[in-house]
């Protein structure tokens, strides 16, 4: 089971730096607007990606559309060997539809 981070927890954590946000929307919709900071990772590169990320000792949340592809990309990175077992890797409740806070745009903002 996917532990599920609500928007208002995901937007405090990012406030206070302590987590990493994969974004797993195609580059055209994470362009539009991001959560600032988030990595864009779409969920089909994801598998080839996960061993290039220098999965350190931040907690991880993936976000997506509405909250459900975002499940199985923390899930795909829970199982990978590079995270450590104490690093909470979850999914952001209700994806971007649910997101109220401010956004970021373009490519590498």
């Amino acid at each position: 089971m996917v532990e599920e981070l609500t928007p208002e927890e995901v937007n405090e954590r990012v406030q206070q730096g302590n987590i990493r946000v994969i974004d797993t929307r195609p580059p055209a919709q994470y362009e539009q607007g991001h959560i600032p900071g988030a990595i864009n990772v779409p969920l089909g590169d994801l598998p080839s990606q996960v061993p290039d990320i220098d999965w350190d000792d931040t907690d991880v949340v993936c976000a997506c559309p509405v909250g459900q592809s975002s499940k199985q990309a923390a899930m795909l990175i829970s199982s990978y060997e590079g995270v450590e077992e104490d690093v909470l890797v979850a999914s952001m409740a209700g994806g971007y539809e649910e997101w109220d806070f401010d956004l970021e745009t373009g490519a590498d903002a």
